[in-house]
């Protein structure tokens, strides 16, 4: 639920003219992403000026206040110390975040040189970590020594490009992709195990698995309690649901919670036309920025919930989706802010759900 490695820090000394590049990078960014600026380390701030309502309520004992206009909104709280959650949360819906100051935290950092190069005292010294490039105003040959990307304070496509594609990388470095076949239906319709089907040499279970084993670092298998015993002598990791009679939803957070670091790619075990194109298409195409990443059906222009790569931070949209009673992942899909893929194939996500459309592609692949 950490927001991390989606956010960077922009630091130097008052006048290296850190606002401005920000504001450049932000009007650069915002074109793509949803940003969000985290200013730290002002002595004094006030939103709301005295004799202004808000400013009287708030003096008046109200921990907090919103204020809105027909374009923004804004809150203002008394707390000075809200849990890392609160603060968080300001900051969940966003794809990325650039912190003004911070020079202290362990933030991937863009350290910005004054005229007179004091802030370099402090990198020299060791007092400065995690300092991924130099933003300078002069000469770039000079700073050669550093052994840094040294970036120009006067180039702004520059600098957002570059921290677009440090954030980039560092999300598919450090952000594991496993792979989910979902398996936990109860077969209803179909009157028999779906996943134990033939449609392939092997069954759907191990064929969807052997799928994403080609894609993901690893792999398992989502199902009920009462089916691991099935499904356990195949080999292949089992994550029992947590969250029950809540469907492919409760599986997904059932994954989150055994793995909440990692990108979730979800794939049903009823979809037997799904190939390894489509499958590598999802994964090369998958944006970490994103809560998820999903093919959108050209005919009935919805997503496909059930094919999909959930990135590790809509785990907490989902939560907050599931303790509103909503547990449709489609509806998260069509509510949220997702990369959308369009399918090279009709019927590629085609599922089979009953034994009329298994019997019907039996017969259509053995005539």
């Amino acid at each position: 639920m950490l927001f991390h490695p989606f956010e960077i820090a922009l630091c130097g000394y008052s006048g290296s003219g850190k606002t401005t590049l920000i504001a450049g990078v932000v009007r650069h960014l915002s074109e793509k992403y949803t940003v969000g600026y985290y200013k730290h380390g002002c002595h004094r701030f006030e939103s709301d000026r005295e004799g202004k309502d808000s400013w009287v309520v708030r003096q008046a004992g109200a921990a907090t206040v919103m204020i809105s206009d027909p374009e923004k909104k804004a809150i203002i709280t008394n707390d000075n110390t809200p849990s890392p959650a609160t603060a968080r949360s300001a900051f969940a819906d966003h794809d990325l975040l650039l912190v003004e100051g911070l020079k202290e935290l362990p933030l991937p950092k863009l350290l910005l040189v004054d005229g007179e190069r004091r802030i370099l005292d402090l990198l020299r010294d060791g007092r400065l970590t995690n300092v991924k490039a130099l933003v300078v105003p002069d000469d770039l040959a000079f700073y050669a020594d550093y052994h840094l990307p040294v970036l120009s304070r006067n180039s702004v496509i520059e600098v957002a490009h570059f921290i677009e594609t440090l954030l980039f990388q560092r999300a598919e470095q450090e952000v594991p992709l496993c792979g989910m076949v979902l398996a936990g239906g109860l077969s209803s319709r179909m009157g028999s195990d779906k996943a134990l089907l033939n449609y392939h040499a092997d069954n759907q279970l191990l064929h969807t698995a052997k799928l994403l084993q080609s894609q993901c670092q690893e792999v398992f298998v989502s199902c009920r309690k009462d089916q691991a015993e099935r499904y356990r002598h195949f080999g292949i990791p089992l994550v029992t649901d947590a969250y029950l009679g809540i469907g492919p939803f409760g599986g997904l957070l059932s994954a989150q919670q055994h793995r909440p670091d990692a990108a979730w790619i979800v794939v049903a075990c009823d979809l037997p036309f799904l190939d390894q194109a489509h499958l590598s298409q999802l994964c090369r195409h998958r944006n970490p920025f994103r809560f998820a990443t999903a093919f959108r059906d050209a005919a009935s222009q919805r997503f496909e919930p059930l094919c999909a790569c959930y990135e590790p931070k809509s785990r907490r949209q989902l939560m907050l989706q599931h303790l509103e009673g909503n547990n449709s992942l489609a509806a998260f899909l069509q509510e949220s802010r997702i990369q959308e893929l369009s399918l090279s194939e009709t019927g590629v996500l085609q599922s089979i759900n009953d034994a009329d459309g298994y019997r019907a592609f039996t017969r259509k692949k053995c005539p």
